[in-house]
């Protein structure tokens, strides 16, 4: 460590006022101390529920995936099944086999979580779960949104990091899924 270096603290939180609620997040003006230099500064939170991201593998060693069109960048994105969970849902294993079914029909087993992380813990309070399911088939009529228009795309497990390199799968959320799943295979090897 550098001589530079200090005990770094949590900022105490001195008021927080909710400013907007937006369906999908709300948004928080927070008013925090500086615990090193004692200065007042406002942050804004954007509030909203975890979510998850579903590796659901065939037994014919395929991903199941999901092509879909992205509003904020106007763009279709190939991406993992999944979303936000419910504001009742504990659970991230089921939440992900629910989105799952939902949006694609699958079903499978042995479902696990093998990662969660902050989704941007600069300006986000939520977390992804990442949850592995094995031996998925397709079993249930679909059950989209009405905002949802979906194409299912069957990707084999071998071309799913070629996809990454070549930019098309854009998603960071969904890369760091595959990073779990990545890490996960490398240490069974």
């Amino acid at each position: 460590m550098g001589d530079d270096d200090h005990m770094l603290r949590p900022w105490p939180i001195l008021k927080s006022d909710q400013i907007g609620d937006f369906k999908v997040f709300s948004l928080n003006a927070i008013q925090k101390k500086s615990p090193r230099t004692g200065m007042n500064t406002v942050y804004y939170v954007l509030n909203t529920v975890d979510w998850v991201n579903t590796i659901a593998i065939t037994p014919n060693q395929e991903l199941v995936m999901v092509e879909q069109f992205r509003h904020a960048t106007n763009t279709l994105e190939l991406e993992l099944p999944g979303g936000m969970m419910d504001k009742l849902e504990q659970d991230p294993v089921m939440a992900a086999c629910r989105e799952l079914r939902e949006e694609t029909g699958y079903e499978g087993e042995n479902s696990r979580e093998i990662g969660s992380c902050f989704a941007n813990p600069a300006i986000l309070t939520n977390r992804v779960h990442t949850v592995l399911v094995e031996n998925c088939i397709a079993k249930y009529p679909l059950q989209w949104d009405q905002g949802e228009d979906i194409n299912i795309r069957l990707i084999p497990l071998s071309e799913i990091y070629d996809l990454i390199l070549e930019g098309k799968i854009q998603h960071s959320l969904m890369i760091t899924a595959l990073f779990y799943y990545k890490l996960l295979t490398d240490i069974k090897k």
